[in-house]
């Protein structure tokens, strides 16, 4: 019998942003919110700052489901120092050990998006949480096909979507060598003094990725080498469901405009 080839789904088309044209759109209405998305290392909290600066009075609400918690840095990628002046919420809000679920965000996001409207500002969701920016955008889980339960008040209905667009080869190179570089930043170190705070390893496990998979090597159940290669493949599997994720958005009639950063 033959064998049948792995076709990988072709990438979306890459454009280019007309910031003016947004800019216009925003100043008229059309346009109540940002929304830049994408994969693991598409380098999306970046192109968020720099829209940020470059639209002007403008602040980031982040969507991701790991960096709600404090201390927990290396290993969510917070990379704070790239936000310099421009303002962000929804980061380092909750004790490591909390369980923060998309019913929380909705309302943490509804507060934060109250705040920045009161002054005037433009708000930008920025993350790669799939189900966390559809339950404040849409209101609609993806994954299940179904509703959330209650319609999330002061929902932006004009939102624009920006994809960070990057090849899976590039995207590939860029978490693995992510990866080295936070093992030697102090990433197990960071995890182990979450453990050493008496927060149950269960806990950390259960967040995933780099937590998971870091937890088990502190526990003696991973060797280093073992435990880096099989991180390495998990993070690379990750990245593939949140462009899954994405696609299925389009698929259901939002228009993500992609553009290579």
């Amino acid at each position: 019998m033959p064998r049948v080839k792995n076709i990988l789904a072709a990438l979306p088309e890459a454009e280019a942003i007309d910031l003016d044209a947004l800019r216009g759109e925003i100043a008229a209405g059309a346009v109540e919110m940002a929304c830049v998305l994408g994969p693991t290392a598409s380098g999306k909290t970046r192109y968020a700052v720099q829209l940020a600066r470059a639209l002007g009075n403008a602040e980031i609400i982040s969507a991701d489901s790991r960096q709600v918690y404090r201390r927990m840095d290396i290993g969510t990628g917070k990379d704070l120092s790239e936000y310099g002046p421009v303002p962000y919420h929804l980061i380092d809000i909750v004790e490591p050990g909390t369980q923060y679920n998309v019913y929380r965000f909705r309302e943490d996001f509804t507060a934060a998006l109250e705040d920045i409207r009161s002054r005037g500002a433009f708000p930008i969701l920025c993350g790669g949480t799939g189900l966390y920016i559809s339950a404040v955008t849409s209101g609609y889980d993806f994954a299940s096909k179904k509703p959330l339960s209650a319609r999330l008040e002061s929902r932006p209905d004009k939102v624009f979507f920006i994809g960070t667009l990057v090849s899976r080869e590039v995207r590939n190179a860029r978490i693995d060598a992510r990866l080295d570089a936070r093992l030697q930043e102090g990433m197990i170190a960071e995890i182990q003094g979450l453990l050493d705070e008496g927060i149950d390893p269960q806990v950390l496990i259960s967040y995933g990725l780099e937590y998971k998979f870091v937890t088990q090597y502190l526990l003696g159940e991973l060797d280093f080498a073992t435990m880096r290669e099989r991180l390495a493949i998990a993070i690379h599997q990750f990245a593939k469901r949140q462009m899954t994720w994405f696609r299925g958005m389009e698929r259901s009639g939002i228009h993500i405009h992609w553009t290579e950063v």
